[in-house]
């Protein structure tokens, strides 16, 4: 019921406008929210990293916002990134090949979906934030959207990589495409991040059975740890964990070789766990106001987020 009624519904929800008005006005909502945002400030979100930091994970900071198609809000973005990084850039360095701060970018929020020139608009906001990132030692990875992006969004990852070469982005197993955007995207020097994937996409474009995206992760990711380049295997899923963990011995990949990536606020004990093992894990930590749409994929990805929502309108909860 989950996977086909429910998980939809949420997805749907995520792009409605009233419903956004309604969840947003939810006192009970915002107490939520806090399990999965780390705050609306560069300064929270930089006493989250610190903390995360302290436990031994790496970071991936995003400013949430999407679909932006006002210039000056894409402008103001580039703005929030760049006093991201100062932030950044005051918390302790270090000298170890793989960068343990990150932040991620979503192109759409970069002036992508302008109506007028958005693409380039988005490739000049990410080459400054890049700039930024590189003379603070933070890495940058692109993250994927809807697929109606995806070639947009590689073509800028590719024009960014001539100049920052450590630049990484996010491939989604549920686009039938995407096995293939492996096979290219597997060479010396790329990240890539694969994901199960997160919006609803339409038949035509992305495997609709849950089985059917678990196989093509566990292609994906085969391709990837075969590859020269360095796999991030962002997912919760204890199944796609021990599958990750045989391609790792199969290919013989030493720890700073790949990462695994979670988001902020779920697994938190799978994460200590797979530091203490001496693997790289990622903490994906996402802030701003413009939260929404992020917290109803989240809530769509597992039931145990769904039930975790529902509960805090049960007796006792504040309104």
């Amino acid at each position: 019921m989950f996977t086909t009624t429910l998980r939809p519904a949420l997805l749907a929800a995520s792009r409605s406008p009233r419903v956004e008005k309604t969840v947003t006005g939810m006192a009970s909502t915002r107490k939520v929210v806090r399990r999965f945002v780390a705050g609306e400030t560069e300064a929270q979100a930089g006493a989250a990293t610190a903390a995360l930091r302290e436990s031994g994970r790496y970071v991936s900071i995003d400013y949430l916002g999407e679909d932006t198609t006002d210039i000056e809000r894409a402008r103001a973005t580039v703005s929030h990134y760049l006093t991201l990084l100062d932030t950044l850039s005051e918390l302790p360095g270090s000298t170890e090949a793989v960068r343990p701060l990150e932040v991620s970018l979503k192109l759409s929020a970069l002036g992508q979906s302008l109506p007028r020139d958005g693409h380039a608009i988005a490739l000049e906001n990410a080459h400054k934030i890049c700039t930024a990132a590189a003379a603070a030692g933070v890495w940058v990875t692109v993250d994927a959207e809807d697929h109606t992006t995806t070639d947009s969004t590689l073509a800028v990852v590719r024009a960014l990589r001539a100049d920052f070469p450590w630049v990484g982005t996010v491939l989604q197993a549920y686009l039938l495409r995407t096995e293939g955007d492996c096979r290219d995207l597997a060479g010396p020097g790329s990240r890539i991040r694969l994901c199960k994937g997160a919006y609803r996409e339409p038949a035509g474009v992305a495997y609709q059975d849950r089985d059917e995206v678990d196989a093509s992760y566990l292609r994906c990711l085969d391709i990837l740890m075969r590859g020269q380049g360095y796999p991030m295997v962002a997912t919760h899923d204890p199944v796609m964990l021990e599958a990750a963990a045989g391609y790792i011995r199969s290919a013989r990949r030493e720890p700073d070789r790949f990462e695994f990536q979670m988001l902020y606020g779920i697994r938190d004990e799978e994460q200590r766990r797979l530091v203490a093992t001496g693997a790289h894990l990622r903490t994906y930590v996402p802030y701003g106001d413009q939260w929404y749409g992020y917290f109803m994929r989240r809530l769509a990805e597992r039931p145990a987020n769904l039930a975790f929502f529902l509960r805090s309108f049960g007796p006792g909860a504040r309104r």
